[in-house]
């Protein structure tokens, strides 16, 4: 009865992740930080430093705003099938002659 209960709590916290995910998409928060960054590399552009410190602003704030919602994903913990036990199958293929 509890791992019915923890799988549909994983279930739902992937479905608000993903959710979150497409509204953070459609808001172009992270295409704005790309655009950002390609600014700021730009050699060709002759920024102010107080442009320079604008972008760098907004680019700060727009990831902390992702980073709010979305989790690294560094630390997502992967389940096998259904949310169980994930199985890893190692076949070492170097000696076989077929």
């Amino acid at each position: 009865m509890a791992r019915d209960t923890a799988n549909v709590a994983a279930k739902n916290k992937r479905i608000r992740v993903e959710a979150l995910r497409e509204q953070l998409s459609a808001g172009g928060h992270l295409q704005h930080v790309v655009d950002i960054a390609k600014k700021l590399n730009d050699g060709h552009l002759d920024l102010e430093s107080s442009q320079i410190q604008a972008l760098r602003a907004a680019a700060d704030i727009k990831l902390k705003l992702i980073g709010k919602y979305l989790p690294d994903l560094k630390a997502i913990e992967h389940t096998g099938e259904g949310g169980g036990d994930l199985i890893v199958q190692v076949m070492n293929y170097a000696n076989n002659d077929s």
